[in-house]
């Protein structure tokens, strides 16, 4: 069925909603010591506030969508969703490192995926009082006003968010080329700071997740941007393995640069 033929406008509304709950919900969590568990043999920390959270989105959107898949972070994956053209693709709390440590930079992010790519996507981060939005047939908007990616001087340095020890691997010459920005530890998040032109644009390490990006990435499709894997293609998403390589994400010029700065051996 062709995307023209779904009203993308009408679930964009609905995740803006449930978004807006879910972030309620997980923020009358926040700097309140949520109880806190260790998945991923012990390197991925979730807590409480990320389980409510999950929960309150799901109960939302699979009453309001029963016929759309669902893909979460905090949900048990059994592959049921590779037969569902659409689906639900969400990450109730994005950053929960910064979370639990009380910084406020973290998000609820849900996107709707279609066919392999996003079509409307919220990122809601309460603890800023910023909400980000898109769909593919309409503007990015931030706090409802439109948003643009920057369109950076080529003779000047990127103003990238870049992990310092990707960064050090980089040849002098592209270091030069770089000024980096404080780590930013929602990586949704720091996507949306590419879309509305805060930041030039971003690298990505690999083993980021559909979760990590779906939402960020139409949103920053519809301010002008792309999100790019190492090949310079576009994200496909639903597939079995809802991991990604190294990606990078900006517009214009700055993603020729980000193209060359793409290492040639990915680190984790």
């Amino acid at each position: 069925m062709e995307s023209g033929q779904h009203d993308w406008q009408a679930d964009l509304e609905l995740i803006r909603r449930a978004a807006t709950e879910a972030g309620e919900v997980a923020h009358s969590f926040f700097g309140r010591s949520p109880e806190v568990w260790w998945k991923n043999e012990g390197r991925s920390p979730v807590s409480a506030a990320d389980f409510a959270a999950n929960e309150r989105l799901e109960k939302l959107l699979i009453t309001a969508r029963p016929h759309y898949g669902w893909l979460s972070e905090e949900t048990d994956d059994d592959n049921a969703r590779l037969s569902h053209e659409t689906l639900f693709v969400v990450d109730p709390i994005d950053g929960t490192r910064a979370f639990i440590a009380g910084e406020r930079t973290w998000c609820v992010s849900v996107a709707v995926v279609h066919q392999g790519r996003p079509v409307a996507g919220v990122l809601a981060a309460p603890a800023l009082d910023e909400e980000f939005y898109a769909c593919v047939d309409g503007p990015a908007l931030m706090n409802g006003d439109l948003i643009s990616v920057s369109r950076p001087d080529p003779s000047l340095p990127l103003t990238l968010a870049i992990a310092e020890d990707l960064l050090r691997k980089l040849p002098a010459a592209q270091t030069q080329a770089v000024r980096r920005v404080r780590h930013v530890p929602s990586l949704a998040y720091r996507l949306a700071l590419t879309a509305d032109g805060r930041i030039d644009g971003t690298i990505v390490k690999k083993n980021s997740h559909d979760w990590d990006l779906a939402a960020a990435d139409i949103i920053l499709q519809r301010a002008g941007g792309k999100l790019l894997d190492s090949a310079g293609h576009p994200l496909v998403y639903n597939r079995e393995s809802v991991k990604h390589g190294m990606l990078y994400a900006g517009a214009g010029p700055a993603l020729d640069k980000l193209s060359r700065f793409m290492p040639d051996e990915p680190t984790d």
